[in-house]
Protein backbone atom coordinates (compact mmCIF):
# COMPACT_ATOMS: atom_id res chain seq x y z
CA UNK A 1 0.00 0.00 0.00
CA UNK A 2 1.50 3.30 -1.05
CA UNK A 3 2.48 5.62 1.76
CA UNK A 4 -0.09 8.37 2.25
CA UNK A 5 1.24 10.12 5.32
CA UNK A 6 4.95 10.37 4.53
CA UNK A 7 6.29 10.19 8.09
CA UNK A 8 9.58 9.00 6.63
CA UNK A 9 11.94 10.29 9.34
CA UNK A 10 10.67 8.65 12.50
CA UNK A 11 11.88 8.05 16.04
CA UNK A 12 10.40 5.96 18.84
CA UNK A 13 9.44 8.89 21.03
CA UNK A 14 11.85 9.11 23.97
CA UNK A 15 14.69 11.61 23.78
CA UNK A 16 17.60 12.48 26.07
CA UNK A 17 16.17 14.92 28.57
CA UNK A 18 17.94 18.12 29.67
CA UNK A 19 20.22 17.67 32.69
CA UNK A 20 18.42 18.18 35.96
CA UNK A 21 14.91 18.11 34.51
CA UNK A 22 12.37 16.80 37.03
CA UNK A 23 8.83 15.68 36.28
CA UNK A 24 7.92 17.34 39.59
CA UNK A 25 8.48 20.76 37.99
CA UNK A 26 5.66 21.21 35.43
CA UNK A 27 6.89 24.60 34.25
CA UNK A 28 10.36 23.24 33.53
CA UNK A 29 8.84 20.26 31.73
CA UNK A 30 6.70 22.56 29.56
CA UNK A 31 9.77 24.58 28.62
CA UNK A 32 11.78 21.44 27.86
CA UNK A 33 9.01 20.05 25.65
CA UNK A 34 8.80 23.32 23.70
CA UNK A 35 12.54 23.21 23.14
CA UNK A 36 12.33 19.54 22.13
CA UNK A 37 9.70 20.35 19.50
CA UNK A 38 11.90 23.10 18.06
CA UNK A 39 14.86 20.69 18.14
CA UNK A 40 12.95 18.03 16.20
CA UNK A 41 11.77 20.53 13.59
CA UNK A 42 15.33 21.86 13.21
CA UNK A 43 16.47 18.28 12.55
CA UNK A 44 13.70 18.05 9.92
CA UNK A 45 12.07 15.10 11.64
CA UNK A 46 8.68 14.27 10.17
CA UNK A 47 7.35 13.28 13.57
CA UNK A 48 7.15 15.36 16.72
CA UNK A 49 6.89 13.96 20.25
CA UNK A 50 7.25 15.35 23.76
CA UNK A 51 10.42 13.26 24.18
CA UNK A 52 8.73 11.43 27.08
CA UNK A 53 10.00 14.34 29.21
CA UNK A 54 6.84 14.39 31.42
CA UNK A 55 7.29 10.70 32.33
CA UNK A 56 9.65 8.46 34.31
CA UNK A 57 9.82 5.81 31.60
CA UNK A 58 8.05 4.63 28.45
CA UNK A 59 5.35 2.80 30.48
CA UNK A 60 4.42 5.75 32.67
CA UNK A 61 1.68 7.20 30.49
CA UNK A 62 -0.43 4.18 31.44
CA UNK A 63 0.94 3.22 34.86
CA UNK A 64 0.65 6.80 36.17
CA UNK A 65 -2.76 7.34 34.62
CA UNK A 66 -4.76 4.33 35.79
CA UNK A 67 -5.68 2.79 39.11
CA UNK A 68 -4.97 -0.79 40.17
CA UNK A 69 -1.15 -0.80 40.06
CA UNK A 70 1.41 -0.53 42.85
CA UNK A 71 4.97 0.61 42.39
CA UNK A 72 7.54 -1.57 44.18
CA UNK A 73 11.08 -0.90 45.35
CA UNK A 74 12.48 -3.45 42.89
CA UNK A 75 14.09 -2.70 39.53
CA UNK A 76 15.04 -5.05 36.72
CA UNK A 77 18.31 -5.24 34.77
CA UNK A 78 16.78 -2.94 32.16
CA UNK A 79 16.46 -0.19 34.77
CA UNK A 80 12.68 -0.32 34.85
CA UNK A 81 11.07 -0.14 38.28
CA UNK A 82 8.73 -3.07 38.82
CA UNK A 83 5.01 -2.40 39.16
CA UNK A 84 2.43 -5.03 40.13
CA UNK A 85 -1.28 -5.20 39.38
CA UNK A 86 -3.46 -5.47 42.51
CA UNK A 87 -6.81 -4.91 40.77
CA UNK A 88 -8.19 -4.55 37.28
CA UNK A 89 -7.19 -1.09 36.04
CA UNK A 90 -9.46 1.88 35.51
CA UNK A 91 -8.43 5.05 33.69
CA UNK A 92 -8.43 8.27 35.69
CA UNK A 93 -8.61 10.48 32.60
CA UNK A 94 -6.67 11.01 29.36
CA UNK A 95 -3.24 9.37 29.29
CA UNK A 96 -1.43 11.26 26.51
CA UNK A 97 -4.17 13.19 24.75
CA UNK A 98 -3.69 16.41 26.71
CA UNK A 99 0.02 16.47 25.87
CA UNK A 100 -0.79 15.73 22.23
CA UNK A 101 -3.06 18.77 22.17
CA UNK A 102 -0.21 20.91 23.53
CA UNK A 103 2.15 19.58 20.87
CA UNK A 104 -0.37 20.32 18.14
CA UNK A 105 -0.25 23.98 19.17
CA UNK A 106 3.55 24.08 18.77
CA UNK A 107 3.95 22.65 15.27
CA UNK A 108 2.08 22.24 12.01
CA UNK A 109 3.15 18.58 11.93
CA UNK A 110 0.65 16.26 13.59
CA UNK A 111 2.21 14.90 16.79
CA UNK A 112 3.14 11.27 17.36
CA UNK A 113 2.13 9.41 20.52
CA UNK A 114 3.82 6.30 21.92
CA UNK A 115 2.22 3.99 24.48
CA UNK A 116 3.27 0.69 26.07
CA UNK A 117 1.22 -2.17 24.69
CA UNK A 118 -1.36 -3.72 27.02
CA UNK A 119 0.11 -7.20 26.50
CA UNK A 120 3.55 -5.98 27.56
CA UNK A 121 2.15 -4.34 30.69
CA UNK A 122 0.10 -7.41 31.58
CA UNK A 123 3.07 -9.74 31.11
CA UNK A 124 5.34 -7.64 33.30
CA UNK A 125 2.94 -6.57 36.09
CA UNK A 126 0.76 -9.62 36.67
CA UNK A 127 1.46 -11.45 39.91
CA UNK A 128 -0.76 -14.34 41.08
CA UNK A 129 -2.66 -13.85 44.29
CA UNK A 130 -2.89 -10.06 44.17
CA UNK A 131 -6.51 -9.63 43.06
CA UNK A 132 -6.37 -10.28 39.31
CA UNK A 133 -7.23 -13.78 38.16
CA UNK A 134 -4.96 -13.99 35.10
CA UNK A 135 -2.55 -12.04 32.95
CA UNK A 136 -5.00 -12.41 30.03
CA UNK A 137 -7.79 -10.78 32.07
CA UNK A 138 -5.43 -7.96 33.05
CA UNK A 139 -4.32 -7.52 29.44
CA UNK A 140 -7.86 -7.31 28.13
CA UNK A 141 -8.76 -4.63 30.68
CA UNK A 142 -5.66 -2.66 29.71
CA UNK A 143 -6.44 -3.12 26.02
CA UNK A 144 -9.82 -1.43 26.43
CA UNK A 145 -8.13 1.52 28.15
CA UNK A 146 -5.45 1.82 25.48
CA UNK A 147 -8.00 1.48 22.65
CA UNK A 148 -10.10 4.27 24.16
CA UNK A 149 -7.00 6.44 24.48
CA UNK A 150 -6.08 5.81 20.84
CA UNK A 151 -9.55 6.93 19.80
CA UNK A 152 -9.15 10.08 21.91
CA UNK A 153 -5.69 10.76 20.46
CA UNK A 154 -7.05 10.48 16.93
CA UNK A 155 -9.87 12.90 17.80
CA UNK A 156 -7.20 15.36 19.06
CA UNK A 157 -5.35 15.29 15.75
CA UNK A 158 -2.71 12.59 16.33
CA UNK A 159 -2.03 10.68 13.13
CA UNK A 160 0.78 8.33 14.16
CA UNK A 161 0.44 6.15 17.28
CA UNK A 162 3.00 3.55 18.33
CA UNK A 163 2.56 0.69 20.79
CA UNK A 164 5.74 -0.74 22.32
CA UNK A 165 5.92 -4.42 23.22
CA UNK A 166 9.63 -5.25 23.69
CA UNK A 167 8.82 -8.91 24.45
CA UNK A 168 7.38 -10.05 21.12
CA UNK A 169 10.49 -10.52 18.97
CA UNK A 170 11.98 -13.02 21.43
CA UNK A 171 8.94 -15.19 20.72
CA UNK A 172 9.78 -15.33 17.01
CA UNK A 173 13.01 -17.20 17.60
CA UNK A 174 13.40 -20.74 16.32
CA UNK A 175 13.96 -21.44 20.04
CA UNK A 176 11.43 -19.00 21.61
CA UNK A 177 12.04 -17.51 25.03
CA UNK A 178 9.77 -18.31 27.97
CA UNK A 179 6.72 -16.02 27.44
CA UNK A 180 6.28 -15.61 31.18
CA UNK A 181 2.86 -14.65 32.50
CA UNK A 182 1.27 -14.23 29.05
CA UNK A 183 1.55 -16.75 26.22
CA UNK A 184 2.44 -15.66 22.71
CA UNK A 185 -1.11 -16.34 21.51
CA UNK A 186 -2.62 -14.40 24.41
CA UNK A 187 -0.22 -11.49 23.84
CA UNK A 188 -1.32 -11.24 20.21
CA UNK A 189 -4.99 -11.40 21.18
CA UNK A 190 -4.59 -8.67 23.81
CA UNK A 191 -2.64 -6.25 21.60
CA UNK A 192 -5.06 -6.92 18.75
CA UNK A 193 -7.88 -5.59 20.95
CA UNK A 194 -6.00 -2.33 21.49
CA UNK A 195 -5.54 -1.52 17.78
CA UNK A 196 -9.07 -2.49 16.76
CA UNK A 197 -10.73 0.81 15.88
CA UNK A 198 -14.08 0.78 14.13
CA UNK A 199 -13.45 4.06 12.32
CA UNK A 200 -10.45 6.31 11.80
CA UNK A 201 -9.27 8.80 9.17
CA UNK A 202 -7.44 7.24 6.24
CA UNK A 203 -4.21 9.08 7.10
CA UNK A 204 -3.98 7.60 10.63
CA UNK A 205 -1.41 4.89 11.22
CA UNK A 206 -1.24 2.67 14.32
CA UNK A 207 2.15 1.02 14.64
CA UNK A 208 3.66 -1.71 16.79
CA UNK A 209 7.31 -1.92 17.85
CA UNK A 210 7.67 -5.62 18.78
CA UNK A 211 11.18 -5.35 20.22
CA UNK A 212 14.54 -3.62 20.06
CA UNK A 213 16.61 -6.46 18.56
CA UNK A 214 15.91 -9.36 16.23
CA UNK A 215 16.47 -12.89 17.54
CA UNK A 216 19.39 -14.91 16.21
CA UNK A 217 17.04 -16.78 13.88
CA UNK A 218 13.44 -16.01 12.95
CA UNK A 219 10.79 -18.70 12.75
CA UNK A 220 8.94 -17.60 9.60
CA UNK A 221 5.64 -19.19 10.66
CA UNK A 222 5.67 -17.41 14.01
CA UNK A 223 6.56 -14.09 12.36
CA UNK A 224 3.60 -14.49 10.01
CA UNK A 225 1.44 -15.33 13.04
CA UNK A 226 2.57 -12.10 14.70
CA UNK A 227 1.69 -9.93 11.73
CA UNK A 228 -1.62 -11.70 11.14
CA UNK A 229 -2.55 -11.58 14.82
CA UNK A 230 -2.23 -7.81 15.33
CA UNK A 231 -3.87 -5.66 12.67
CA UNK A 232 -1.41 -2.78 13.00
CA UNK A 233 -0.89 -0.57 9.96
CA UNK A 234 2.81 -0.04 10.59
CA UNK A 235 5.57 -2.23 12.04
CA UNK A 236 8.67 -0.63 13.54
CA UNK A 237 11.45 -3.20 13.15
CA UNK A 238 15.12 -3.36 14.18
CA UNK A 239 17.38 -3.08 11.13
CA UNK A 240 20.69 -1.80 12.49
CA UNK A 241 22.86 -4.92 12.75
CA UNK A 242 22.70 -6.24 9.21
CA UNK A 243 21.63 -9.76 10.19
CA UNK A 244 19.64 -12.24 8.15
CA UNK A 245 17.06 -12.35 10.94
CA UNK A 246 16.36 -8.61 10.53
CA UNK A 247 15.84 -9.13 6.82
CA UNK A 248 13.59 -12.12 7.51
CA UNK A 249 11.37 -9.98 9.74
CA UNK A 250 10.81 -7.56 6.88
CA UNK A 251 10.38 -10.35 4.35
CA UNK A 252 7.58 -11.96 6.40
CA UNK A 253 5.62 -8.70 6.62
CA UNK A 254 2.43 -8.70 4.50
CA UNK A 255 2.45 -6.37 1.52
CA UNK A 256 -0.48 -4.35 2.88
CA UNK A 257 1.47 -3.11 5.94
CA UNK A 258 3.73 -0.11 6.28
CA UNK A 259 7.15 -0.58 7.85
CA UNK A 260 9.73 1.56 9.62
CA UNK A 261 13.30 0.30 9.69
CA UNK A 262 15.44 1.08 12.74
CA UNK A 263 18.57 1.68 10.69
CA UNK A 264 20.88 3.25 13.30
CA UNK A 265 21.84 1.81 16.68
CA UNK A 266 20.44 4.04 19.43
CA UNK A 267 22.74 2.41 21.99
CA UNK A 268 26.14 3.06 20.34
CA UNK A 269 27.72 6.48 19.77
CA UNK A 270 29.66 5.42 16.68
CA UNK A 271 27.92 6.50 13.48
CA UNK A 272 26.96 3.92 10.92
CA UNK A 273 28.50 3.94 7.45
CA UNK A 274 25.89 5.25 5.01
CA UNK A 275 26.89 2.90 2.20
CA UNK A 276 26.51 -0.08 4.54
CA UNK A 277 23.06 1.09 5.66
CA UNK A 278 21.96 1.72 2.09
CA UNK A 279 23.08 -1.75 1.01
CA UNK A 280 20.87 -3.22 3.74
CA UNK A 281 17.92 -1.10 2.62
CA UNK A 282 18.55 -2.10 -0.99
CA UNK A 283 18.31 -5.74 0.08
CA UNK A 284 14.92 -5.07 1.70
CA UNK A 285 13.81 -3.17 -1.41
CA UNK A 286 14.32 -6.38 -3.36
CA UNK A 287 11.04 -7.68 -1.93
CA UNK A 288 9.32 -4.66 -0.35
CA UNK A 289 8.10 -1.39 -1.88
CA UNK A 290 10.05 1.42 -0.19
CA UNK A 291 7.05 3.69 -0.77
CA UNK A 292 5.55 1.86 2.20
CA UNK A 293 8.64 2.48 4.35
CA UNK A 294 10.26 4.88 6.77
CA UNK A 295 13.50 4.95 8.76
CA UNK A 296 14.30 5.60 12.41
CA UNK A 297 16.76 4.78 15.19
CA UNK A 298 16.56 1.23 16.51
CA UNK A 299 14.78 2.22 19.74
CA UNK A 300 14.13 5.17 22.03
CA UNK A 301 17.12 7.13 23.33
CA UNK A 302 15.88 7.29 26.92
CA UNK A 303 13.11 4.78 27.56
CA UNK A 304 14.08 5.19 31.22
CA UNK A 305 14.42 8.94 31.71
CA UNK A 306 17.26 8.73 34.21
CA UNK A 307 19.25 6.32 32.04
CA UNK A 308 19.79 7.84 28.58
CA UNK A 309 21.52 5.49 26.16
CA UNK A 310 23.60 8.24 24.51
CA UNK A 311 24.59 11.83 25.17
CA UNK A 312 22.41 14.59 23.70
CA UNK A 313 25.19 15.33 21.19
CA UNK A 314 25.46 11.70 20.06
CA UNK A 315 21.67 11.52 19.83
CA UNK A 316 21.64 14.53 17.51
CA UNK A 317 24.25 12.95 15.25
CA UNK A 318 22.17 9.78 15.04
CA UNK A 319 19.00 11.69 14.18
CA UNK A 320 20.82 13.73 11.53
CA UNK A 321 22.09 10.47 10.04
CA UNK A 322 18.52 9.08 9.93
CA UNK A 323 17.47 12.18 7.99
CA UNK A 324 20.39 11.77 5.59
CA UNK A 325 19.50 8.13 4.97
CA UNK A 326 15.87 9.11 4.34
CA UNK A 327 17.00 11.60 1.70
CA UNK A 328 19.13 8.91 0.05
CA UNK A 329 15.99 6.74 -0.13
CA UNK A 330 13.29 9.26 -1.07
CA UNK A 331 15.00 12.53 -2.02
CA UNK A 332 13.09 15.50 -0.58
CA UNK A 333 9.64 13.92 -0.90
CA UNK A 334 8.52 14.09 2.72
Amino acid sequence: MADTFNYRIDHHGSLVRPAGLSTADPEAVDTAVREAVAYQRKLRSTVVTDGDFPREDFRSAVLDGVSGFRRTDEAGPDGLVRWVAEALPKANGPLLADWAAKLAELTVIAPKATLPSPAYLAATTFQPGLGVSSARELGEALAEIVRAEIELLVSRGVRLIQLDNPLLLAQLSTDPADPGALSFADALAVDALAVRLDERPESVRIGVAPGWAAPAEVDRARAEELYAGIAADRWILPFDQGTQAELDLVKALPDDRDFCLGVVDATAAQLEDIDTVMSRIDAAAGFKDLEDGAVSPSRGFADVAAQPLLTAEDQQRKLVLVETIARYCWGNEF
